[in-house]
């Protein structure tokens, strides 16, 4: 058991009973909400907001200040460890992340090293632990990461992309060259999610932004083994205290049986498939994060509190489920809708 005032989330994710389904939403702290613009501006820019932990505390409870939420998640990117491996991580307004160092030859792949999360990525765990503290136990903390496959994507394009032909080029042309590549970025992953564990995380999330522009086999062999391998490498307890994971591959429906046989906690769904017929493939050791279409934020409260019954409805077990978007909330959503729906899932899930 917990400490946790409010435990539902973790409960859940344990397949176990709760007095009602919890609920969080990917990137809750983030443009939507002018507070967080606020303290974006007076950061100056995003890497600054995401590297200052005073910062990223702030905005990471912005949200919970003011919805019912039952889950805080670390402020953060999810190219921390790229940059930190030297790539030269920017921000430009407008285009998005890219690097000023990207790999994509095999004495590129050889420099890589795995980064200390003591040293390069300190700034990340002192913000874990500044928010656990400010937290007090009023709800649990998600630690997260992007995927190896994901972080591989960005490493090699070089920034955002929409062919993935470099790193499509790589795999194709020169697996082996891939798969060293994926081997660092792993061990990386593991690392740095084990560090915040240490530092406070209660519960993790890898973010496979990217594991759906593969083949269902190339996505198996080059996304999934490799975030496999990652919680093979991951502590599950700490304290005494079981920590879960959660894996969300979006655009993987394909093959949510196996991500369940991976040994993960819970699955994370996109909006494209059915929950019941994702429980249907998933079995029932397995707990299930999601899976809301974010655009019915753009809705009236009436129609989003119609949407939320019909997800909640449609989920077919009394235990182990996490109510979520099927992925991040779009920046121009209203705060009242994100109340409404909050309030909405605890309202109609009451046991």
């Amino acid at each position: 058991m917990t400490s946790q005032k409010n435990d539902r989330f973790l409960r859940a994710l344990l397949r176990q009973p709760v007095d009602a389904t919890p609920v969080w939403i990917m990137r809750q702290a983030g443009r939507y909400l002018p507070e967080y613009r606020a303290t974006r501006a007076k950061a100056g820019n995003f890497l600054t907001l995401c590297k200052t932990p005073e910062l990223a505390c702030e905005v990471t409870m912005q949200p919970l200040d003011r919805f019912d939420l039952d889950a805080a998640i670390l402020f953060s990117d999810i190219l921390t460890i790229p940059d930190a491996m030297g790539l030269g991580l920017q921000f430009v307004e407008g285009d998005g992340p890219s690097f000023t160092n990207p790999v994509r030859t095999a004495a590129d792949i050889n420099k890589l090293a795995v980064p200390d999360p003591g040293a390069e990525l300190r700034y990340v765990t002192d913000a874990v632990s500044l928010i656990r503290k400010e937290l007090d136990d009023r709800v649990p903390l998600i630690g997260f990461s992007g995927s190896p496959w994901t972080l591989a994507t960005y490493m090699v394009e070089g920034s955002s992309s929409k062919e993935f032909s470099k790193i499509k080029a790589l795999m194709y042309e020169q697996p082996k060259l891939l798969e060293q590549l994926l081997d660092t970025v792993s061990a990386s992953v593991a690392s740095y999610l084990n560090a915040q564990v240490e530092a406070g995380a209660q519960a993790l999330m890898i973010f496979d932004t990217w594991g759906g522009v593969l083949t269902p086999e190339l996505y198996r062999r080059y996304s999934l083994a490799f975030m496999h391998s990652v919680l093979d490498q991951l502590k599950r307890e700490h304290d005494g205290k079981k920590i879960p994971i959660i894996l969300f591959s979006k655009g993987a429906n394909h093959s949510l049986a196996d991500i369940a046989a991976t040994g993960t906690d819970g699955i994370g769904l996109d909006w494209t498939i059915n929950i019941a017929d994702a429980c249907a493939r998933i079995g029932t050791e397995v707990a299930v994060q999601g899976n809301l279409d974010p655009a019915v934020l753009y809705s009236s409260p009436e129609v989003i509190r119609q949407q939320v019954k019909k997800v909640l409805d449609a989920y077919p077990h009394e235990t182990g489920h996490v109510f979520n978007l099927g992925h991040g909330i779009h920046p121009g959503i209203e705060p009242e809708n994100v109340k409404a729906l909050v309030d909405a899932v605890h309202e109609f899930s009451q046991r």
